[in-house]
């Protein structure tokens, strides 16, 4: 079988009838030099970009750039944000060492903000952490912290702040962010430099999008109640082996009712992705 067939079969297993395509972390390649990078990320967005083109009513495209040179990853972005399908772009929660709120980044937010592209936070990583290298602790616990990491420098580097129409989607639940808030909020008001971004932290949680992956139908809930069901949308980490198997089913679990679950499995991604026309 090729690839469409088999992840065609795959999604209708999950029981799923659109996807969001997006490069693996690995793609990002931001530790190459920022020209191959660039052209290599060049080949991997056509790519992507073909598949959505060819079965629109499935498929859609989440792009990649080269974020270590960021007039590369802005030329890129821009090259293919008006192709059909491309409904976004997937990045790093750091950049070859380097918080998202370095002033390096801004034109990447600003371009990002101006085509009305919503950027998706996904952790980056090469080779074990310290601390992390046994029991796959990078992933169980490096991922939701990256994740946390990233959305906190938006947040507390005044990102969001500068970028108002910003739309960001943080995965795996938005890590330990949705959790942790109370420590940030207390922070930035007894520590002097934490006491940057315009309003507390609590209040640009629903500047976020999450996607739902938290494998506990609890720790969901909770999501939900603390930003919103209008905040929350499905997730698969597919095909990897810490995806869900059945992404919409903890959704339904952790849905007060049908319309709340209906809106996180299928209206909200119409609002976060309106070009997609995938609506009602």
């Amino acid at each position: 079988m090729t690839l469409k067939p088999v992840k065609l079969a795959d999604m209708e297993k999950a029981g799923l009838s659109r996807t969001v395509l997006s490069p693996a972390p690995t793609f990002y390649l931001y530790s190459l030099e920022p020209g191959p990078a660039a052209e290599l990320i060049r080949e991997l967005n056509d790519g992507i970009c073909a598949m959505a083109a060819a079965q629109p009513e499935r498929f859609a495209a989440m792009v990649a750039v080269p974020l270590q040179e960021p007039d590369l990853a802005v030329r890129e972005l821009r090259r293919v944000a008006s192709r059909p399908g491309v409904v976004g772009v997937e990045i790093g929660s750091s950049i070859e060492g380097e918080n998202l709120d370095h002033p390096q980044f801004r034109p990447f937010f600003a371009a990002c903000e101006g085509l009305d592209l919503p950027v998706f936070l996904h952790p980056y990583y090469v080779g074990a952490k310290t601390g992390f290298r046994d029991y796959y602790f990078t992933n169980l616990l490096g991922n939701p912290l990256d994740t946390a990491i990233g959305a906190a420098s938006l947040i507390f580097g005044v990102v969001l702040d500068r970028f108002p129409g910003l739309r960001v989607i943080l995965a795996h639940g938005g890590g330990f962010l949705p959790y942790q808030i109370g420590r940030l909020d207390h922070g930035y008001q007894v520590r002097p430099e934490s006491h940057t971004c315009l309003q507390k932290p609590s209040a640009y949680l629903r500047r976020f999008y999450y996607d739902a992956i938290t494998f506990k139908r609890e720790a969901l809930s909770f999501l939900i109640r603390l930003v919103g069901s209008d905040r929350v949308v499905v997730g698969s980490d597919y095909p990897f082996d810490m995806g869900p198997s059945k992404p919409l089913e903890m959704i339904e679990k952790a849905a007060v009712d049908r319309s709340v679950a209906d809106q996180m499995c299928r209206l909200n991604v119409a609002g976060l992705f309106p070009r997609w026309g995938c609506g009602a």
